[in-house]
């Protein structure tokens, strides 16, 4: 057995020494340099990211203000509705009667105005006539009068008789009391028009609280139609025909889904940079409105057509979680965004003159993130970098570790050892 091992050994040999003797190449190995890239700035737009539930602007709890049974059910669950449509009728038949009662009481009350009105005009063609009739009485009273100095004077001068003085001093007193009455009588036709406008006051008062009545009594009617105060799609409809319903039965959402509103948190971090930065509450309007479009991306990562704004953002940071609430705005011509839906707000930030390298170029070890710098002997070296996310899934952005013009290794850097060799010069191919 030993003779035969040593046979092959020699004949293995020898077939080596004749291949070497007939100058045939052996294959060698060929050493290939590793990927690398040279560090230099670039503009980048980073995409920051914040959960997000979707609502409706406009989003609209339906009570009715009344109570009674619920005759009709206007709409069906996910209906799409103008501001002013019918949604729910609720028994009516007694603010019926009661506006029916109301307007037989306006009636009522309208023909006392009439009534009193026509007491106002005999009450003045009363005056009128006892006004005239003074007017006569102080008239035949003044001549009384004339007559009876008249007659005075000439029996002063025993020219008239004592029977004609007395006679039209007789005269004289009675035309004064004719007078007096008549002035009486004035006096009485004056106060029966003050009582008659009196009376018509209160006929107007009554008309116009009895209009009052039917007002209520209309609105009142109003109140068993509920209709939609936005337009808007239907929710869940918590109510059956034939149900009692009170001023405490939820019936329906109404959500406005015209214009749709995607509540999210941001970190407080976010506000202790925004001082740092200088900004003032009186800023916030206008650091709002320079603020770039928003996207809202779906929970299944399909991006929504139309761009949002951000319109909102609260004054007090929430001591529980730490944050800031805000609302971005998007609109929803097509209805495709319900209320409640969930998903991400992506706000664009962009830097500029950033130094972005590949996450491949990155070695986390530990607490520290390492990058393999290549030396002008073409070996590497790991220095210690500092990253943030660049948000595209592939790159990070360098803060500090790094300058311009470094060359790193891009591939392959997990596999490196300090010091060893990744850039090669390329073999020549030998010719034949």
């Amino acid at each position: 057995m030993k003779k035969k091992v040593l046979m092959w050994g020699m004949v293995i040999a020898s077939v080596a020494i004749g291949l070497t003797a007939c100058k045939i190449d052996m294959p060698q190995e060929t050493l290939s340099s590793f990927e690398t890239m040279i560090v230099d700035t670039t503009d980048i737009e980073i995409p920051v990211k914040f959960s997000a539930n979707m609502k409706g602007q406009a989003d609209v709890t339906i009570m009715p203000q009344v109570s009674g049974q619920l005759v009709q059910i206007c709409v069906s669950e996910g209906q799409q509705v103008v501001k002013g449509q019918t949604l729910f009728v609720i028994d009516q038949r007694n603010a019926i009667s009661d506006v029916d009662a109301a307007q037989a009481n306006l009636s009522s009350v309208q023909s006392t105005v009439e009534s009193a009105n026509a007491n106002i005009e005999s009450a003045l063609a009363n005056l009128q006539s006892a006004q005239a009739k003074l007017q006569a009485a102080q008239a035949s009273e003044n001549s009384a009068k004339l007559e009876y100095e008249s007659n005075k004077n000439l029996f002063d001068k025993k020219i008239v008789s004592n029977y004609m003085l007395e006679n039209s001093l007789n005269n004289y007193k009675q035309a004064q009391a004719t007078t007096s009455q008549a002035r009486a009588a004035v006096t009485q036709a004056q106060a029966a028009v003050s009582q008659a406008r009196a009376s018509a006051n209160q006929a107007h008062a009554s008309v116009r609280q009895a209009q009052s009545s039917v007002n209520r009594s209309k609105v009142n009617l109003g109140l068993y139609t509920i209709k939609s105060p936005v337009s808007g799609i239907v929710g869940e409809i918590r109510v059956r025909a034939g149900d009692q319903v009170s001023p405490a039965t939820q019936l329906t959402i109404v959500s406005g889904n015209q214009q749709m509103e995607a509540e999210f948190a941001v970190n407080e971090s976010v506000l202790e940079a925004g001082v740092s930065e200088g900004y003032t509450q009186s800023d916030k309007a206008k650091n709002i409105a320079n603020l770039p479009d928003v996207t809202f991306v779906m929970k299944n990562g399909t991006e929504y057509q139309h761009k949002g704004r951000i319109t909102s953002v609260t004054g007090m940071v929430n001591a529980t979680t730490g944050t800031l609430s805000c609302k971005a705005t998007f609109p929803n011509p097509e209805g495709h965004l319900y209320s409640g839906i969930q998903g991400t707000v992506v706000l664009p930030f962009s830097e500029k003159n950033v130094m972005v390298i590949p996450q491949n170029a990155v070695v986390r070890l530990q607490d520290k993130s390492l990058v393999y710098k290549v030396k002008a002997d073409s070996t590497a070296t790991a220095v210690t970098v500092t990253t943030t996310d660049a948000g595209n899934g592939k790159d990070v952005i360098v803060t500090q570790g790094l300058k311009v013009g470094d060359r790193i290794v891009t591939v392959g850097a997990n596999n490196l050892e300090e010091g060893q060799r990744v850039l090669f010069p390329a073999v020549a191919k030998k010719e034949d």
